[in-house]
Order: structure tokens, then C-alpha cells, then sequence
């Protein structure tokens, strides 16, 4: 049987980079295939270069037997290849169905827009994702993971005979994943043949029927799901085994000294909220999306308005009414999208880490030699990976990216971290260097608030955890009592 879509030696070079070197895969029809490689092993670009969106310097892509070749992204929608992009493409200001049919509004007779035909066809696409859509409403005001279902929802409404999948669940509940994935093993009945990209090799074995491997931008080996293991994936990845994700917590957090005290009541309506740090401390903020948990660091720093608010650090009461205030106490926060809220992604590495701190470079470019020697130490205190301190960050790996927002708060002699979802999108290998790095910080005092939707990165990670659930702290745990079923049983009130 003719294969649904195939790539021949597919090459690409940016400048100075050398992207892909000779991949070849295969898609089936009615088959999920999975790519998997580190951030910056290529997955990306191959994947744009299937959807017209970058252009090879050599090679193949033949779909259903005929040599394909995309100018663009619409010529690639007209062939039936369609992508669900890992950053979202929506337009802000329009509302989930204007989003959905951008560029292909369903019209009628009399060539007038036909918005009852679109509103159909759009809610029966969120219906069977089993997701609840307010129609009419900008996708600005929408949750980060229903912004997440309506980029599916347009991918969906095209129609594709390929789908590609980047980071879909990045900002999914496990049940909205699971949602996704019986939509997906659908299609696959319907004979669509999709390309899944994920971080989280729990859902690769989920939902994957076969598995292509990428590093470094070469190919390194294709094999069925089934006829493989964690292991073997992560050193195929990485070209090396990670013995332990989680690094040993060697030092014991000393109690003695709460460097956070915090009491918030973020609106007449809500209940207050009492929480402390301790020095040296991981604490983690668990709970499902929407349970509060950024909503209160948010408070904390000023960066959202609170009803009542009181703080002290290191004993002594402070306000913090906006988070620059909250950076001059030395508080910095890793926000959840780090490429909109963290970076100036075409700004360099050593611009990024400087940024705050005008006052003491005099200006945002970097030039004395003192000032590149304190660029030069950051990058290798938190072991950021680039060619040059003046590398543009935009073309850094997640995890790279990541490092660089620690090394500027670590310029700005931040004793309190605040990370929230510090790992996602970010591969095995760069998760795990992270990881260390946080345990790093803690050895030298340095206290972290980690916000984070995967439950193994809070049980491993984190020295005490809080869990969140409509809005409000309902339990505090320690020791043993850190375990998966404890956490979602108070996450999703069971417990209560």
C-alpha cells in the first residue's frame, strides 16, 4: 500500500546552522507517528518544511505517490497537510470561529459571509472534542489551554489527510489530553495519518503506533511503539541514559528562617490565603489549570490587584504593589510563556540578561569588559548553551531560553524565584538540567515558588507542596505525604 506521505532526505541550512541532515520519514494512512528528538534536534523545521513553511535545500516530500512541492502554507492546506503549531497563531481580538475560518470564511450564493454556517461547523468541532467554547468572545479573554482547543478546532476544520501535531497537550489537563487523544485515535479510523510531537513519552506510548528519532539534526532510527521502552527512547534522544531526572536533595531546608510570609485575599469574594517560604526552599503549587495557582504569585507581586495583602521578607513587612518593586526586594518570577512574557526573543543572549538592570550598564548594550565578564559568568553558572553572549535567543533551544530569564534574575541578586511551569516544552535532557540548576540555588540560599501542572516534577522536585483548588490554598504537604493520588485527591476536592 502506497504510503500517505513520505520525506526523502530532507536537508535544510540556516546561517551558521546546519538544521537537517538527510531525515527520511514515513506516515501511513490511519497511523500516529511520533517525533521525538531534544529541543533543537530538528523536529521543528522538518515539520515546517512538510507544511510549506520553510523550504529545503535538497530532497523530497511525496504525498500519496506524487512529488509535492509547497511555496507556502496554503498550498500545503490545499494538499490536505495541516499543523496545530506549538506557539498559537490566533488573532487576539477575534472570537474562536473568526479564528477557525481566517482566510477561508464559508460564504453563501450571494458570496456574503455565512456565520451561521461557520458557528455550525464550529461547534460541532468543539463538541467533539468534548470542550465548552464561548463563540462569540475574543480568544484573548479564553484560558491559555481553551486558546489551546481552538488552534486544534482549526486545524480540525481543515479537513487534512495529514495532521501535525506540536506540543498539543502543552497546556492541556491530563483529562483534556485524554480528550484530545480519543479525537486523534478517531481520525486514525477515518484513515488520517498524523505527526505527533511531545515531550512527554508517557503520552508517546499512549497514543503512537511508531516513533522517529531525531539528534543534532540527523536521523537516528525509526521503530514501532511497541518494541520499545523509556530508556531506550531517552538515550536514542539524547545519545546518552539520564540515571536520574530528579537530582538527590542534599541539603535539608533550614526551617528556622521563613525568608516569604504572605497572606492574600485577592478579591472581597475570595478567602484569604496564608503561605510561607523557607530559605533554600522548593516549594511547589500544585493543582488542575484554573485552580489559582498563578492567579496568587500574580497578587503576590502586584502584577494583578488584591482585596487585602499582607507580606514580609525576612521578617520584616514590605508592600509589593507592582513586580517591579517586587524584582527591587529581590523577587523575580520565570512567567509561564517565557517567549511573550519572558524574552525579547530578538534581543541577544547578553541584552536578555541585562535587561533590568539599565541603571547599572547605562544602556541595553552590552560593551565594557566588566559587563561582558558578568554576561560570561551568568551563562556559565546557569550553563546556558550558545555559540555567543551576542547570539540572538530566539534561535535557542526551550530549555536554553529558560536558563537565560535565571541568569538575568540571578543579575539582579534575586533571593526569591518564582517559576511557573519551568519545564514546559522543554526535552528529558534540558529538564532535567534545569532541575540541578534549581537545586543549585537552593545549596546557596536561593528560595523557589514552582507553579507546575506535571505531578512527577512536583513530587520529585519540591520540599513542601501547597494545593490549590478553586482558587484557594486547600492543603499543605510534606515528606510522604508528597505522593500523586494525595495531591490530585485535595486537587480535585475528593478529599474535602
Amino acid at each position: 500500500m502506497t504510503a500517505l506521505l513520505e520525506l526523502r532526505q530532507i536537508k535544510k541550512t540556516f546561517p551558521g546552522v546546519k538544521a537537517l541532515d538527510g531525515i527520511d520519514l514515513t506516515v501511513k494512512h490511519g497511523q500516529i507517528h511520533a517525533l521525538l528528538g531534544e529541543n533543537g534536534a530538528g523536529k521543528s523545521t522538518l515539520v515546517k518544511i512538510m507544511c510549506g513553511i520553510h523550504q529545503p535545500d535538497s530532497g523530497e516530500i511525496i504525498l500519496e505517490g506524487k512529488n509535492r512541492h509547497f511555496d507556502n502554507y496554503r498550498q500545503a492546506i490545499d494538499a490536505g497537510v495541516g499543523i496545530i503549531f506549538q506557539e498559537f497563531s490566533l488573532i487576539p481580538y477575534m472570537n474562536a470561529v473568526d479564528n477557525i475560518f481566517l482566510n477561508r470564511e464559508i460564504k453563501n450564493r450571494w458570496g456574503l459571509l455565512d456565520r451561521k454556517a461557520m458557528s455550525k461547523k464550529a461547534e460541532a468541532i468543539f463538541k467533539s472534542l468534548a470542550v465548552n467554547i464561548e463563540l462569540d468572545c475574543p480568544v484573548e479573554q479564553l484560558s491559555v489551554a481553551q486558546q489551546q482547543f481552538v488552534e486544534i478546532a482549526k486545524a480540525l476544520s481543515l479537513d487534512a489527510r495529514v495532521l501535525v501535531l506540536d506540543e498539543p497537550t502543552a497546556t492541556l489537563t491530563p483529562g483534556e489530553a485524554e480528550h484530545l487523544f480519543r479525537v486523534m485515535n478517531d481520525l486514525k479510523l477515518l484513515g488520517v495519518g498524523m505527526v505527533f510531537i511531545s515531550h512527554h513519552l508517557d503520552e508517546i506510548f499512549t497514543v503512537c503506533d511508531q516513533i522517529t528519532v531525531l539528534r543534532d539534526g540527523t536521523y537516528v532510527q525509526t521503530l514501532p511503539t511497541a518494541d520499545t521502552n523509556v530508556d531506550e527512547l531517552v538515550k536514542l534522544m539524547v545519545g546518552r541514559k539520564i540515571e536520574n531526572t530528579f537530582p538527590v536533595k542534599s541539603h535539608p531546608v533550614d526551617t528556622s528562617v521563613r525568608l516569604l510570609e504572605a497572606s492574600i485575599q485577592r478579591s472581597r469574594h475570595h478567602q484569604e490565603d496564608n503561605f510561607h517560604l523557607f530559605k533554600g526552599e522548593i516549594l511547589g503549587f500544585a493543582g488542575l489549570v484554573g485552580s489559582g495557582r498563578t492567579e496568587t504569585v500574580s497578587a503576590l507581586i502586584g502584577a494583578s490587584p488584591s482585596y487585602r495583602k499582607r507580606v514580609s521578607l525576612s521578617g520584616q513587612a514590605t508592600t509589593l504593589n507592582s513586580p517591579a518593586v517586587a524584582l527591587e526586594k529581590g523577587i523575580g518570577l520565570l512567567p509561564e510563556n517565557r517567549k511573550t512574557e519572558g524574552l525579547v526573543l530578538p534581543f541577544s543572549v547578553a541584552q536578555n540578561i541585562t535587561l533590568n538592570r539599565h541603571e547599572h550598564y547605562g544602556k541595553i548594550f552590552v560593551s565594557t569588559r566588566r559587563d561582558n565578564d558578568i554576561v560570561q559568568r551568568l551563562i556559565g553558572a546557569v550553563g546556558v548553551k550558545t555559540p555567543d553572549p551576542n547570539t540572538a535567543v530566539n534561535t535557542l533551544s526551550g530549555g536554553n531560553q529558560q536558563k537565560v530569564v535565571i541568569a538575568r534574575w540571578l543579575n539582579n541578586d534575586c533571593n526569591i524565584l518564582i517559576f511557573d511551569e519551568p519545564t514546559r516544552g522543554i526535552d528529558v535532557g534540558a529538564k532535567a538540567e534545569i532541575y540541578q540548576l534549581m537545586q543549585q540555588l537552593t545549596q546557596k540560599g536561593i528560595s523557589i515558588i514552582m507553579i507546575s501542572s506535571e505531578l512527577p516534577e512536583i513530587i520529585g522536585v519540591c520540599d513542601r507542596v501547597l494545593v490549590f483548588l478553586g482558587g484557594h490554598i486547600v492543603a499543605e504537604l510534606a515528606g510522604d505525604e508528597i505522593e500523586s493520588h494525595n495531591i490530585m485527591l485535595h486537587a480535585t476536592g475528593s478529599a474535602l
